[in-house]
């Protein structure tokens, strides 16, 4: 009979697994993390000054173990953890710091999206409408982190190699988000976009017509200055 045995071999799959179920750990802990300051968020704008209106929120929303969502005026940002491990591509600039040539493991990170949709997309379960991309936050084994993003976000852009999460990073993430979200206007589509409408789309109500809505149409990042 054939030896199956192989050390090496065994001893490579125990280490990629343990790095990677590490980088998952402290991901979801950042996540949980980021679920608490922002229902924590939510609980404090109940107390701040302001009109007598319940349409005027900062509501927090727990979807599950990976996803949550935070709503406020007429915008949900919503934050969703990838249950996957990733490497950082070998071309990107971070892959060239001292930090991560000083030891690889250090380049394999979870992540946390933020996306930013119009709420009545939901409220009217309006499918086609479309949301963004407005920044990622990668997590290494070291609770270190490297935040990509537009604008308002793109200004938290850090140093990898001393960069921890914590709870005022996460706090600094998510005002930038809102502030980013807020300054991000709803725009009309191109004319040319919504000038024939089927029988059937004419059929349904207005808040539920097959024409997409979005601040900009498209589901990527975009250049700022098509605003």
């Amino acid at each position: 009979m054939a030896d199956l045995s192989n050390p090496e071999l065994f001893d490579s799959i125990i280490k990629k697994a343990t790095l990677k179920q590490n980088v998952y750990r402290k991901t979801l802990s950042a996540f949980n993390l980021l679920k608490t300051l922002t229902q924590q968020m939510g609980k404090e704008f109940l107390s701040h000054p302001k009109p007598d209106d319940p349409l005027i929120v900062l509501e927090f929303i727990d979807k599950g173990t990976f996803e949550m969502e935070l709503k406020f005026g007429s915008d949900i940002l919503v934050f969703v953890m990838h249950t996957n491990v990733f490497e950082f591509p070998r071309d990107h600039e971070v892959m060239k710091t001292n930090y991560v040539t000083d030891d690889k493991e250090r380049s394999y990170c979870g992540i946390i999206l933020i996306y930013n949709f119009l709420a009545d997309s939901f409220k009217y379960n309006r499918v086609n409408d479309v949301g963004y991309l407005i920044g990622r936050i990668f997590i290494n084994k070291d609770e270190h982190y490297y935040l990509e993003g537009k604008r308002e976000i793109g200004l938290l852009y850090n140093n990898f190699a001393t960069s921890k999460i914590n709870e005022q990073s996460l706090l600094d993430v998510v005002r930038q988000a809102i502030m980013y979200t807020l300054n991000f206007d709803l725009l009309t589509p191109p004319y040319d976009a919504i000038k024939e409408v089927s029988v059937s789309d004419m059929q349904a109500t207005i808040d539920n017509i097959s024409i997409k809505t979005g601040k900009r149409l498209g589901f990527r990042f975009q250049a700022d200055n098509e605003r």
